[in-house]
């Protein structure tokens, strides 16, 4: 792979949350949260760095016990996303270098997801890239599910919270839903932050239509690979189980 030693995977930690104050924290297996994703980032041959991007001494202390590499960055970002660009500053990126914004709740993360996500920066064309996964209408139907529709060519047309496309006919409903991992080129990773919110980002509650509204594409990747994230202290139960298995 051609962009193999350009590839830096960032995985942002903020310890408050009005739904779980300090999830990067939580125990799973014995290790913190955001071990687990570490763990399963590091283990990507694509990325040739994985490092945490964290706002708190107490992520940051445990990240150094575990030999986890972090930065820290400021409270007052708006977004994981400025969050990451910080981190890539002090890394030091070069403009030409990928950088891969790795969610930090979910530990049951496939390292091969994150493979596919780069791939298709063999193509100097390609400027962002995100991945979906085919889901059922009953999935589609739910909000906090972010749906997406894309081009021939696997350029994103819409994100939204909506069920799209609206199959009018009733006939066969095929629906994607949108996993939120980003590869980012550098320049267009700054020049995101720098755009700042869209009327239609302010709308759906969705940040890469930040994207879309500016011209901005953003290369879609199906997997099969199902992304299952951590919200509630309640989802922890679920997510052990899966890694016991």
């Amino acid at each position: 792979m051609k962009i193999l030693n350009k590839c830096y995977g960032i995985i942002p930690c903020r310890y408050g949350s009005q739904r779980f104050e300090g999830k990067p924290l939580a125990q799973i297996l014995g290790k913190p949260m955001f071990w687990h994703v570490y763990n399963r980032a590091s283990q990507c041959a694509a990325l040739r760095k994985v490092v945490l991007a964290t706002d708190d001494n107490r992520i940051l202390r445990a990240a150094e016990k575990l030999d986890v590499p972090g930065v820290m960055t400021h409270r007052d970002h708006a977004s994981g996303t400025d969050r990451v660009l910080e981190a890539a500053h002090i890394l030091k990126l070069q403009p030409d270098a990928i950088v891969v914004n790795i969610q930090g709740d979910e530990p049951a993360l496939a390292s091969d997801m994150l493979n596919q996500l780069v791939e298709p920066f063999q193509s100097s064309e390609v400027m962002v890239t995100t991945l979906a996964r085919k889901i059922n209408q009953a999935e589609s139907q739910n909000d906090d599910r972010v749906k997406v529709v894309f081009d021939k060519k696997g350029k994103a047309l819409y994100f939204s919270r909506a069920p799209i496309p609206y199959h009018r006919d009733g006939d066969e409903k095929q629906f994607y839903g949108h996993i939120g991992l980003y590869g980012f080129r550098m320049n267009v990773l700054e020049q995101f932050v720098h755009i700042g919110p869209g009327r239609l980002e302010k709308t759906e509650k969705l940040e890469q239509l930040r994207l879309l509204e500016n011209g901005i594409p953003i290369h879609i990747v199906i997997t099969e690979h199902e992304s299952i994230g951590v919200d509630r202290p309640e989802d922890l139960k679920l997510i052990e189980k899966m890694l016991s298995r």
